[in-house]
This record gives C-alpha cells, sequence and structure tokens, in this order.
C-alpha cells in the first residue's frame, strides 16, 4: 500500500495516509465548497503544507476542534501529513474540550476562540508524551464523547479504511459529498478521508437536511452524496424529501445505527425510482468507521442484514453461550483497519498494536446468501440510538447514587431495572442516566421493581430485564423540573421533557402570549425564536444587555404580534361602544393570525400530519368556546338564531340582521384556518410550503385578490361570505412571518401597502390603521417597554378571543352609566371567561387523554 519512500523524515516507521499528502496530485479539481467559495485541490495542497510547516518536523501531540470548515479540514490534514497524532474532538461542546485537554495535555491546541477566529496555540515546542510512530489519530467511542477512554488510529488504518471504502462506494472525481455529520464522528470524517483519497469535492456545511438552504446548496453545487444516521431520514421524511429535485444525487450512504428494514426498503425503492443508490453499512469507531456494507440491489430484497465485509476486510462466529446456533455467534472483524488499541491515560499513547481482531458485541448470523444480519447484542454493552453504552457503567453511577439496579438493551431503548417501592424516583433515574449518556428520556425505560430478575445461580438475569422493554415508566408522583412543569400546565401535555419545544408541543397563538410572559418572567431574557428552542436551550445563559447589576431596573421587551393583539381588542371592543372610533382591528388581527400559524405550525421540523394535528386542535380551541358561549346566550336573546349556534350564519344567514352579525370575526377566523389545515393537508401543497415557504403564502394571497377586488363578478349572483373576501389578509400575514431577507419584506409589505386601501370605502383611516399595524408586524419585533406592560397586554392578547365573543351583551348592560366603565366590564368578563375556558378544555382534553 504504501512504499519506502513515504516514510516521514526523521520519524522511523511512520507514515502519513496517502490521501494527506498528496493533494497537489488532483490539481486544478475543485477539493472543497465553501459558503466563502470554491478551492482547488492544488491550493488546498499548498494551505496544508504552509500549516504543516507551521507545526514543524519533531512530533507533537495536536489537540484539534473539529468542525466542517476549512480551517478544521487544513489542520487536520497538515497534522496527518506531518506525522503529528491528532486528538480530534467535538468543536462544539466545549465540556468535552476541556476534559480531553485536562486528561491528555496535547502540546498544540487548534480551534476557534469565542470570536470565530481559528488559532494555533503551542503549549510546547517538543512533545510532553512519548508517541508511537503508528500513532496517527485519537477519537472518542461512540457515546462517549468528553471521555478520557479513546480509539488509537494509525496512519494504516485511516489509509486502508479510505481506500475500501472509496472502492465500494465506486467514488469518482466528479463526486462532491455534502458534510451532513461532524467531523469528529469517525462516520462523518470517513467520508471526508475517501473523498480527498478520490479527489472528489466535499461541501462544507454544517447546516441539517431539515433546512431549506441545505438542499439550496446541494443542488447549486452539483451534490451527488451525502450520509445519514438513522434519524436523517426522520428529517428526510418531514422534509418530503422524496419529491425534491435532485438531479445529480448518485447514492446515500447510512449508517450510525441501525435502520428499520422497512425504512430500507422504502428508501431503496426511492432511490431505483429516482436512479441513486442506498448504500446500508455497518461499523464502530474502533474500526476505523466501516467494516460492512449491503450492496444497493440487494437493500430491497435484504434489508435486514449489514450485508458483506468491506474489501480487505473478514467476519468469523464466535460462539456465545446466550445465542445457541451454528450460524450465530459474537461477530469479530479482521483487517488493516481494526485500531492499535484503546487509550484511557497519556502513557498509553506509546503502545502499539494490542487488539488484533475486534469484537463488536454484536450477535450476528451468516445467512445461506452468505450476509451477515445482527440479531442481537452481547452484555457488553448496548448500542443505543447509534450510541455505545456499557450496561455495567450504567448500574455502577446508578450504585454511587443509592440505586440497586440493572441495565440492558432493547432495540433503540435501555432497559433499568431498578430495586425499590413506591417511594422511589424513576423519574430521578432517567434523569442521572440521561444526563451522564447523552441519551434522550425517550430511550430510556426505568422500571421500579420490588427485586431485581435473578438466573437460578443467582446471576442477574439480563435477559428479563431486557424483555422489561417499554417506554420509560416516571412515577405518578414525579415532580418535573419548573420549566417542564411550566410547559405541561400552560399547553396541557403530559409528555414535556427537556428536549421539547413550544413548536413541538403544539404551542398556538392562543397560548403563546401566557407561556412567552411566563418565561420571561422566569428567565429574565426570552430570545426572538424561543418557540422553536428546547427548553434545555432556553436554560442556557444568554449575553444578555439585561443581565443589570444589583438594583438596576431591567429592560423588557414587548413582542409586536402580542402589542398588536392587545391594542386590537381594546380597539374593537372600543369603538363598537363608541367610546372612541379606530377601527381595523378585526381585520388586523386576521393579519396577525395568518403571521402566527406560520410561526407555530409550519415549521420544517413538523411532519405533515403534526401539522394538520396541532392545527385541528387550534381550531378547537376557537370553536368550541364560541359555541359554548353562544348556547350559553341564545336561550336569553332575539339576537341569534341557529345559524350562529353552528357558526354559520356567514353563509347562511339571513344577511340583513346587524346582530346576527356580531361573531362574523370567529367564523371567517375559523373558515380560514380550516381551508389552511386542509390545504396544508395535501402531499402536494406540504411539499410546495417546504421548498417555497414564502412564495407560496404570496401566491395564495395573489389568488385571494379575486375575492378581495371582486374580479370575478360573484357578488351580483350570490352571497360571497366574509371569509372569502379577507383570505387575503390572512395570506399576507403568513406570507410575513415566512419573509427572511429585507428583499422578501419589502415584498409583502409593499402588497399590504397596495392592496389594503381602499378596502373600506370612504374610510380612509380604517385602511390606514390596518396598513400600519401589518408594517409593524412585518418590521419590527419587540416593542421597547415595563413589566407591567407586559402583564397587561398579554392577559389582553391571550383573552382576545374571549373578549371578543363577550363583549356583545356586556357592554349593553352598563354602556348608559359610563361608555369607560362598560369598555372595562367588557375587557375583565372576557379575561374570566378565557380562564373558565381554558380550564374547562384541560379537564377535557385530561378526560380524553384517560380514556
Amino acid at each position: 500500500m504504501l512504499t519506502p519512500s513515504d516514510l516521514l523524515p526523521g520519524v522511523p516507521g511512520a507514515t502519513s495516509p496517502l490521501f494527506a499528502r498528496r493533494l497537489a496530485a488532483h490539481g486544478d479539481r475543485v477539493a472543497l465548497l465553501t459558503p466563502d467559495g470554491e478551492l482547488t485541490y492544488g491550493e488546498l495542497a499548498e494551505k496544508v503544507a504552509q500549516m504543516a510547516a507551521r507545526l514543524g518536523a519533531r512530533r507533537r501531540l495536536v489537540l484539534l476542534a473539529g468542525a466542517n470548515t476549512a480551517d478544521a479540514l487544513i489542520a487536520y490534514l497538515a497534522a496527518l501529513a506531518a506525522g503529528h497524532p491528532v486528538l480530534l474532538v467535538p468543536g462544539d461542546n466545549d465540556e468535552a474540550v476541556q476534559s480531553l485537554t485536562a486528561a491528555y495535555d496535547p502540546d498544540v491546541v487548534i480551534g476557534a476562540d469565542p470570536s470565530g477566529n481559528w488559532r494555533l496555540d503551542e503549549r510546547r515546542t517538543a512533545s510532553a508524551h512519548e508517541l508511537h510512530p503508528d500513532l496517527a489519530l485519537l477519537l472518542s467511542t461512540s457515546g462517549s464523547t468528553g471521555s478520557p477512554k479513546l480509539v488509537r488510529l494509525s496512519y494504516e488504518n485511516l489509509q486502508a479504511n479510505a481506500e475500501s471504502i472509496a472502492t465500494y462506494l465506486d467514488i469518482r472525481e466528479a463526486d462532491r459529498a455534502a458534510t451532513t455529520l461532524p467531523m469528529h464522528y469517525c462516520y462523518g470524517l470517513s467520508v471526508i478521508n475517501s473523498h480527498l483519497l478520490s479527489g472528489a469535492g466535499l461541501i462544507l456545511t454544517d447546516r441539517s437536511v431539515a433546512d431549506d438552504g441545505f438542499w439550496d446548496l446541494f443542488r447549486a453545487a452539483h451534490g451527488t452524496t451525502f450520509a445519514a444516521v438513522p434519524y436523517t431520514f426522520d428529517l428526510l421524511d418531514r422534509t418530503g424529501f422524496a419529491d425534491l429535485r435532485l438531479p445529480h444525487l448518485r447514492c446515500i450512504t447510512q449508517a450510525g445505527g441501525r435502520l428499520a428494514p422497512e425504512r430500507v426498503g422504502h428508501y431503496a425503492e426511492l432511490g431505483r425510482r429516482d436512479g441513486w443508490d442506498l448504500y446500508v453499512m455497518y461499523g464502530q469507531t474502533e474500526a476505523t468507521a466501516r467494516m460492512a456494507y449491503l450492496p444497493p440491489h440487494l437493500a430491497a430484497t435484504h434489508p435486514e442484514t449489514i450485508g458483506v465485509p468491506i474489501p480487505g476486510g473478514s467476519f468469523h462466529l464466535e460462539p456465545h453461550p446466550d445465542w445457541p446456533g451454528a450460524d450465530t455467534g459474537e461477530l469479530v472483524y479482521a483487517g488493516p483497519n481494526v485500531m492499535l488499541g484503546y487509550a484511557e491515560h497519556p502513557t498509553d499513547l506509546a503502545l502499539g498494536r494490542t487488539t488484533q481482531a475486534l469484537h463488536t458485541g454484536d450477535i450476528a448470523r451468516r445467512t445461506p446468501d452468505g450476509l451477515y444480519e445482527i440479531v442481537g447484542r452481547s452484555s457488553r454493552f448496548a448500542k443505543i440510538l447509534g450510541l455505545r453504552i456499557a450496561p455495567e457503567r450504567v448500574e455502577g453511577l446508578l450504585q454511587r447514587h443509592g440505586f440497586s439496579a440493572l441495565c440492558a438493551g432493547a432495540d433503540d431503548t435501555l432497559v433499568v431495572a431498578v430495586a425499590g417501592g413506591s417511594d422511589t424516583d424513576a423519574s430521578r433515574v432517567r434523569r442521572l442516566v440521561t444526563g451522564e449518556f447523552g441519551l434522550p428520556p425517550r430511550a430510556v425505560a426505568v422500571h421500579v421493581l420490588p427485586e431485581l430478575p435473578r438466573l437460578p445461580t443467582g446471576k442477574p438475569d439480563h435477559e428479563a430485564v431486557r424483555g422489561l422493554g417499554g417506554a420509560p415508566t416516571p412515577r405518578p408522583d414525579e415532580q418535573p423540573s419548573d420549566l417542564v412543569q411550566l410547559y405541561a400546565d400552560i399547553l396541557d401535555r403530559t409528555d414535556v421533557t427537556e428536549n421539547s419545544s413550544f413548536v413541538s408541543l403544539g404551542g398556538d397563538s392562543l397560548s403563546y402570549v401566557e407561556m412567552s410572559l411566563n418565561l420571561e418572567q422566569t428567565l429574565g431574557h426570552l430570545p426572538p425564536d424561543w418557540h422553536t428552542r428546547s427548553i434545555r436551550d432556553l436554560r442556557s445563559p444568554e449575553p444578555a444587555e439585561s443581565a443589570p447589576g444589583k438594583g438596576s431596573r431591567r429592560r423588557r421587551t414587548l413582542e409586536t404580534g402580542i402589542a398588536l393583539r392587545a391594542a386590537a381588542i381594546v380597539m374593537i371592543v372600543g369603538s363598537h361602544i363608541h367610546v372612541f372610533y379606530v377601527k381595523g382591528g378585526a381585520h388586523l388581527l386576521l393579519a396577525v393570525a395568518g403571521y402566527n400559524l406560520a410561526r407555530f405550525h409550519l415549521t420544517p421540523s413538523a411532519e405533515r400530519r403534526e401539522r394538520v394535528r396541532h392545527g385541528l386542535r387550534s381550531i378547537a380551541r376557537i370553536v368550541l368556546p364560541s359555541l359554548a358561549w353562544i348556547a350559553l346566550v341564545l336561550p336569553f336573546t332575539d339576537d341569534y338564531g341557529l345559524t350562529n349556534l353552528v357558526l354559520l350564519h356567514s353563509v347562511l344567514g339571513p344577511h340583513d340582521s346587524e346582530t346576527a352579525m356580531h361573531f362574523w370575526f370567529v367564523e371567517a377566523l375559523t373558515y380560514i384556518l380550516v381551508a389552511a389545515i386542509a390545504l396544508l393537508s395535501l402531499r402536494v401543497v406540504d411539499r410546495a410550503e417546504r421548498r417555497f415557504p414564502f412564495a407560496l403564502p404570496m401566491t395564495i394571497a395573489a389568488l385571494g385578490l379575486l375575492t378581495r377586488y371582486d374580479l370575478l363578478g360573484l357578488r351580483d349572483r350570490f352571497h360571497i361570505p366574509s371569509a372569502a373576501v379577507v383570505f387575503w389578509l390572512f395570506a399576507l400575514g403568513w406570507a410575513a412571518a415566512k419573509a427572511d431577507t429585507t428583499r422578501q419584506r419589502m415584498l409583502v409589505t409593499a402588497a399590504a401597502v397596495a392592496t389594503i386601501p381602499g378596502f373600506f370605502p370612504g374610510e380612509p383611516f380604517r385602511d390606514a390603521v390596518i396598513a400600519a399595524g401589518f408594517v409593524l408586524l412585518v418590521w419590527v419585533r419587540s416593542l421597547p417597554s415595563l413589566g407591567r406592560v407586559n402583564t397587561v397586554a398579554g392577559v389582553l392578547a391571550s383573552s382576545s378571543l374571549y373578549i371578543y365573543l363577550t363583549h356583545w351583551q356586556i357592554f349593553p348592560l352598563i354602556d348608559d352609566i359610563s361608555g369607560w366603565l362598560a369598555l372595562l366590564a367588557s375587557l375583565l368578563f372576557g379575561i374570566g371567561y378565557a380562564a373558565v375556558a381554558r380550564r374547562a378544555m384541560r379537564r377535557l382534553s385530561g378526560l380524553r387523554a384517560r380514556r
């Protein structure tokens, strides 16, 4: 593979991988495509040579904070080319960087400073460690980021694995791979190594596949391949991947955990339809990434298998006492990519090869076709969501905290059995495990048992623990954290975790106000995108300007949408009472409703069914309190009829009744939301919204102008409900929420300013109120405020629907005494009805959940 001429000068026996030293051989081909432009292999080779010269010829241990950037890649290649062992750590995890820096005392540290600039910190000119000549790379094992236990990889390991992958994937010079996985992850690093070896291009990005910008970049760069872990396919489903136009896509690779056979079959068929291949692969960090792959033509017929060994590697099965059978046993791999061994202390860096073959810990069987299938795990460790967890470490952790427990892996769930009684806090057990091993709560199932299961011999029965399986089982009386409890109370959800966000839990405009004000009061700061952030992220301290010293007054802000809702409902009620005349509030609220629909329900990560489900829940929160109130007052007044009770008056009439039209706004909002959710439930529309999030609502708004201006002359033939006439305003609000650039904001503003005037003939001030509120919504995200103002505005905004419903019956009772008193009474009564309605809705939801 390597010739004597490849030996590094001054380092006897050490060789660096060819892909790191022969970059210039690929000449003017594009090596890297970055947000700042392209870099050819020749230019990359020159930058690598400059960095290698700076690192010098004397071998030192280099800690590199990995990132999908040109700077990080150049530093990685330069260190390898010059023979410096690289300790590669996640650049986005300060705790891991600090932990490994303290544990291994690197001679050189390379990474980004707080301002984002890359810097090289040379701690010493000669290494403080004895470094084995073959040592090239140190990586954390899967699931142990920040742990002092590292995998020692040699130059031969890196070269052999890159060559093998390039062979079976048939990587070509014309290929361009997107960096969908982090560089410090062995799978992500193998993509880099194998493509550089082949003279292919790398599209350097840290964008998620759920980000529309990723696909724009991928298409523009003529991307041909990207790597995926099982969770990536969940994101692909949500983004409507099946209908994306990717003309240059040639293959998708999958590793990092088991992908369900039905998903393998689905994507294999999708690839066959669209002309690309799916490579299902199997590997571990200890094998420098890959050990097996499933040839694409077998993916549809053998989706449950991991395929065959990679070129240069081999498998054999060792008998296992818990898994009898001639063709079943622990999977053992041998090949030139097997690690040198583990390192748990700096002195281990001097060791040579201590591992000859890799015992994977997976139980496999060899099929009659010569393919390998993983059928289980040995008791040594469990693989959960791609992370390897040692059960004995979990048991030891819990023992240190006073719990007697057994642990085993079942599919993608870590099952923990704890000996205890009714007072045992299962929630605390789960938090200890998730906090230590980086697992999401849904992946840890805690079962409290009177005693732990044992075999007749008295040994722990891990198979019995594995058989418990199931979802986490928290104690009924466990107390969640403050923010988790806050989310659970306001959104009436029992499944809130630290990883939940307001949007993921189905929050809508009615609960948004209450939640945002409570969060600001609790946290002292509230980022603009808080509704899409997880609870865990919200806890992270922000460099807020509002971190005042003792005795100072904290600056407060009020979101423009909340301010407009509060102002609009006061304008509506005051104008109806004739305390003042500032109309246009109801129509402004329709634009705000469209804005909120897009913000809370049309996030890229929400799949189509989830969007529809959350949308229907929001409609129910409008319709049910409305029907309840109208049914309550109907027997006591002649103002309304049965058409009002079923919210169909604007459709069925009679249309000459002024009082019966009191609820036009509620009906219009309901019809518009039903139409919008029905539209978004269609696959073609859902895909269009994800690809063209701004253009779609602008197109709908343009279609809405047909009824706004009655361009088809429909009013002369039959009655047009108000919802159809004002729908364009709702669509413009939707577009405003999706306007991400100045150009888009200017476009949606121009559309509103051009179409709102004249909607109310002879009432230019009314048009101006609506237009001014819309412009404010588009261009000003928040307004300076005070704590008390926020409280009042929040209560009014969150109760605006209920105030609108009830004020028609309240103000006539007091209007003769004082208009201002009638206004105040209407607002207070509506706020009271809001509290009653929310409590009733939560109780109804609880009854439904119990059923």
